[in-house]
């Protein structure tokens, strides 16, 4: 049997494919989408959630079906292996292969046909999972299964991985849920397959076409097979493993496009599909129960399935634990029951009072056992929303976690009969145990699948083989208890190897033959699911994982100080590749392109360490390209389940790629800002003069780099300083506070920080502001001048040396500044004591105020807030929203993502475009629906910029905000920057020559 898989694996990936250049010409000669067969693109798609990595021969992105065939057809010309996918989050192997790729994600994501009578959706593969239930809600319908990545993950790739979720509980699989599939084969066959009839099978079986052909051999497997099928098929909710073949039985309709659900791509492809929608309940009632340990709230799971929820979850306290450490969700945690397990129940109901009613009799029911959980009940959306965030942050909770050795898939997906997990969860404890392996305990109880992320080490010979050799426990376990070795994910390369044992040999060979079937030639993503590789085979790190040894300005003290170990944090889950809320990518959001995502770099940066596939190190051109949209948001580093941080490692990859180099203009005119506003704070009328008269501001903007749809900001004709040094401190008792005067606030708009002021001294505060001049260098990390900005806060350190040893506060005004304070600083000087304490001290102006319990004053207005990227993905908006409630506000938190200036970003010349695009997803039309008398509140200069310059609103700092509430709800006008009408020559050369020496001495230290 070994013999034939490995033939049928040389069949697959042998020399047919002699030229993949003339393929390329021949794709792109036929296919109207795109084609991408360079090294960067295939190192895209090298991998996927799970342990393995290939490399593909090329990609295609097929803007339709037509595209889709062509593509195949092209491809069986040329004897290259095909592999479909779609989200790319499959932690079995399934989705990465040696073979060209067909993403369907960015063009064929539509929703063809909502039939809500039928309680159908007609839909294409690349189509979005919350895209679809976001449609059928507005008629109280879903598509039942739902898993964690339903934001993100797509119904072709659902349907090749038969994907559950929370709620299969009341639906059941992907599989129960597919009517009819539109296909095409390697072998060029495009057909609809759905339940067929018999005298419908028997008519086809007369044909002799290839599709009669087709159901005349697959009536002849299940007629040979069928008792082994219904023997072998282990009878439980969670069984993902194999292929669908019970589907084939006369007891389930031979429903061929059942069958073919969770064959990974190695049958056909799916051009189209046909679901089944239900019913969701729109009233839910969420019971949380806390148990002493999570074997005895399994135990009890049986009796709660009596009572019908329609979602039954849980977890365990090493989950927690890892949750703590990361420290995730703590307010969220703080809600829950007292215990070291945890199940999270939902009922659902057609009002309230019927969901009320279902989980009141599984309470009365659970105190009448002999351990009865401690108890918390959720009835309002937002408390079960943020419950369920504690369950669905699970792996990204427990990977990297601080202190403790990387998780991994591998035994991350098992499934036994609900009745029997408590016991198989015990065992498997003690298993892990014996082989000195962590992993926490969570998933889909109420369906009794299990999942885990285990710290295997996959990098030495003998951790490898230990892991195999646990596998091989594992499985034997699993089946011990009559469960699967899948319940979720599918076999891909993770399991498959392991089949003969759950199956038996005789059904393995059916599966062979069904692949066979409908894949003679064995092109469809061969090494998976049937005549698999090794689940050692493939592995992403392995023994020959060796990155090139770097020397780095961030320290990167959360990754073992390792620039390598950071690019290994991303765990492949594509939360990332989110559309429609949260912050990150802001760039995939409005191209939809895998390199946009925050994992399509994270890749491309670990290939370059690598070296194999991208081997041109730090002068890669494909990751600088990658990283050029990057708008350094840091939306990643609060949004990503495991933090990876975009903008360090691009403000790190740039400060190698440039060394040496002349940078674009627009680093020299942006990133510079600091300098150059300064230079402008001697002559600010002769500087806004040029930069705004006609066909001067052209010029500027020219020679800067500038898009010529934006205008250059204003400087201030009174800088901040200025006026404070002027002004004077007029407290001189009461709590002693730096406030930090950044760039923006104090050369550009000093109206928020003078807002600042009067706020702090109204708090009973004394204001201080440094005479020196500082600066956090924030604009310098976006082109990678890190020796630069080191010097900044070598300064600045240096300077506030005796407030930080005093431990005074220091406010900050501007989110990115602050950032720099809270991240940046201790990544570049993590073991600077003064460094700790400053990042500890420095505080927003929001969180000052609530540490100092301060009451604002009230002020009866409607308001829009946008929080700035930094602010949510560092500093949490918490306290900013708790000052907008003291203040009385009627206030909503658009969920706007990146407003798309992003610093210096949307100034850009080139990125104009995607700036703009990024602030109209939602941003700017709701700046513009808003009425007359709504403020709107934003804190980021850039933000504000963004808002000002492409809509006729004005946005204020929250500094502005409570300063109008101290006058009684009259905001506080200050006087614009003026434009000189009068341009001396003289003066102006000056400026330039001055400008152009700046440029120069700047030049001259790197």
């Amino acid at each position: 049997m070994k013999r034939v898989a490995v033939l049928n694996r040389k069949a697959a990936l042998g020399p047919q494919v002699t030229d993949g250049a003339a393929l390329e010409r021949d794709l792109r000669a036929r296919v109207r989408g795109e084609v991408r067969f360079d090294r960067g693109s295939r190192a895209l798609y090298t991998t996927d959630a799970s342990n393995y990595r290939q490399v593909p021969i090329g990609v295609v992105l097929p803007r339709d079906a037509d595209d889709v065939v062509a593509t195949v057809e092209l491809c069986r010309r040329y004897g290259a292996p095909v592999l479909a996918r779609g989200g790319g989050t499959s932690l079995a192997g399934q989705c990465c292969n040696t073979a060209v790729i067909i993403d369907m994600s960015k063009y064929m994501n539509n929703l063809l046909e909502l039939d809500v009578e039928r309680r159908r959706a007609r839909v294409q593969p690349g189509l979005i999972l919350d895209d679809l239930r976001s449609a059928a809600e507005r008629y109280h319908l879903t598509f039942g299964p739902d898993p964690a990545t339903h934001n993100h993950c797509t119904l072709g790739g659902m349907i090749g991985n038969n994907s559950c979720g929370v709620h299969a509980l009341m639906a059941g699989k992907t599989a129960d849920n597919v009517e009819e599939l539109e296909i095409l084969t390697y072998d060029g066959i495009r057909m609809r397959v759905g339940k067929t009839e018999d005298d419908e099978l028997e008519r086809l079986i007369q044909t002799t076409d290839r599709r009669g052909e087709i159901y005349a051999r697959l009536k002849q497997l299940r007629d040979t097979y069928g008792g082994l099928i219904r023997g072998r098929f282990p009878d439980i909710p969670r069984r993902v493993s194999g292929y669908n073949l019970d589907q084939l039985l006369p007891e389930h309709g031979f429903h061929v496009a059942r069958a073919l659900v969770g064959s990974e791509s190695t049958c056909a492809l799916v051009l189209e599909a046909t679901v089944r929608l239900v019913s969701s309940p729109p009233a839910r009632t969420l019971l949380v129960l806390g148990y002493p340990d999570i074997y005895t709230g399994c135990d009890q799971i049986p009796g709660m399935l009596t009572f019908q929820p329609i979602g039954l979850e849980g977890f365990d306290e090493l989950l927690i634990h890892d949750l703590e450490k990361k420290g995730l969700h703590a307010e969220e945690v703080a809600q829950f029951p007292r215990g070291r397990g945890w199940l999270l129940v939902e009922f659902g109901g057609e009002d309230q009072r019927e969901a009320d009613g279902r989980a009141q009799r599984l309470i009365e029911w659970l105190q009448g056992r002999s351990v009865t959980p401690d108890i918390r009940y959720f009835r309002d959306p937002t408390q079960q929303k943020l419950a369920w965030s504690v369950r669905e942050s699970a792996l990204g909770a427990t990977s990297f976690v601080p202190g403790e050795a990387p998780t991994w898939p591998g035994w991350e997906d098992s499934a036994v009969p609900p009745e029997r997990l408590g016991a198989y969860l015990r065992e498997l404890r003690h298993l892990l145990d014996s082989f000195h392996y962590r992993g926490s305990f969570y998933g889909h109880f109420g369906q009794g699948c299990l999942h885990s992320r285990i710290n295997f080490d996959l990098e030495t010979k003998r951790g490898i083989e230990t892991f195999h050799a646990f596998l091989e426990r594992a499985t034997d376990l699993v089946l011990k208890y009559g469960g699967s070795l899948s319940g979720e994910h599918g076999d891909g390369q993770a399991r498959a190897e392991f089949l003969p044992k759950m199956f038996g040999n005789e059904l393995v060979e059916a599966f062979r033959e069904f692949k066979a079937i409908w894949d003679p030639d064995w092109k469809l993503n061969p090494g998976k699911l049937v005549d698999p590789y090794r689940a050692d085979e493939n592995l992403r790190l392995g023994t020959a994982y060796n990155p090139m040894p770097v020397k780095t300005h961030f320290q990167f003290p959360d990754d073992e100080g390792s620039f390598a170990h950071a690019t290994l944090r991303c765990v492949g889950v594509g939360k990332c590749r989110r559309l429609e809320s949260g912050t990150m990518c802001p760039s995939f959001m409005v191209t939809r392109e895998e390199e946009h995502t925050t994992r399509g770099r994270a890749r491309l940066l670990f290939e370059m360490m690598q070296g194999d596939l991208l081997s041109q190190g730090w002068r890669s051109e494909k990751v600088r390209e990658a990283l050029d949209l990057c708008l350094a948001c840091k939306g990643c580093k609060g949004d990503c389940p495991v933090n990876v941080d975009m903008a360090t490692y691009k403000a790190e990859f740039l400060s190698h790629y440039y060394q040496g180099r002349l940078r674009p203009r627009t680093a020299y005119s942006m990133g510079l800002i600091y300098w150059w506003a300064r230079l402008a704070s001697h002559m600010p009328r002769i500087v806004n003069c040029v930069t705004h008269a006609p066909g001067l501001s052209s010029l500027v903007k020219l020679v800067g780099g500038f898009a010529q749809e934006r205008h250059v900001p204003l400087f201030a004709t009174q800088t901040f300083k200025r006026w404070f040094q002027h002004r004077g401190t007029r407290r001189t008792e009461g709590t002693r506070v730096v406030l930090w005067p950044d760039t923006f606030h104090n050369y550009l708009k000093p109206e928020a920080a003078r807002a600042a002021v009067e706020v702090l001294e109204a708090a009973g505060c004394q204001v201080v502001v440094p005479r020196q001049s500082l600066c956090c260098g924030r604009p310098l990390y976006d082109y990678g001048f890190l020796d630069q900005a080191k010097r900044l806060m070598r300064q600045i350190l240096d300077t506030l040396a005796p407030e930080i040893e005093a431990g005074v506060p220091v406010v900050v005004l501007e989110p990115s500044c602050a950032a720099v304070f809270r991240d940046e600083l201790r990544n570049l000087f993590p073991h600077d004591e003064n460094a700790k304490r400053l990042s500890q001290q420095m505080m927003l102006l929001s969180e000052f105020l609530e540490q100092q319990g301060y009451n604002v004053p009230k002020l009866q207005r409607k308001a829009l807030v946008h929080g700035h990227c930094h602010h949510k993905a560092i500093m949490k908006l918490r306290d900013e929203e708790a000052i907008l409630r003291k203040l009385g506000l009627d206030f909503q938190v658009l969920d706007s993502g990146c407003c798309g200036m992003a610093g210096a970003f949307g100034f850009e010349k080139d990125h104009y475009a995607i700036s703009m695009k990024v602030g109209e997803r939602v941003l700017l039309p709701a700046v513009r629906q808003a009425e007359d008398e709504t403020l709107i509140i934003a804190d980021g200069f850039s933000c504000r910029e963004q808002i000002e310059q492409t809509t006729e609103r004005r946005a204020l700092h929250l500094a502005q905000v409570i300063q109008m509430a101290l006058h009684g709800g009259q905001e506080v006008h200050e006087p614009a920057p003026e434009r000189s009408r009068v341009l001396p020559l003289a003066l102006l050369s000056g400026a330039l020559a001055l400008g152009g020496l700046l440029v120069w001495r700047q030049w001259r230290k790197r």
